[in-house]
C-alpha cells in the first residue's frame, strides 16, 4: 500500500531540492531546475509557478 503525500509538503521537497541544486549546479539556470522540480514532485502549474515566484524574489532581495 503507497501512502500519499500532502501537495504542500511535495512543494517544500521540490523547494528544497531546488536550493541543494542551485548549490551544487550554480551554472544551472533557474527554469531548468523548475522544470526539473515540476516533474520529479508532479508539481501542479499553479504550484510550480509559486515556487518560481518564490525563487525569482530570492534571486532580487
Amino acid at each position: 500500500m503507497s501512502s500519499l503525500i500532502p501537495q504542500g509538503e511535495l512543494v517544500r521537497k521540490a523547494a528544497a531540492y531546488i536550493n541543494e541544486e542551485r548549490t551544487a549546479n550554480p551554472q544551472k539556470s533557474l527554469a531548468a531546475l523548475l522544470d526539473e522540480a515540476g516533474m520529479r514532485f508532479n508539481l501542479t502549474p499553479l504550484d510550480a509557478q509559486a515556487l518560481e515566484r518564490l525563487f525569482r524574489q530570492d534571486k532580487q532581495a
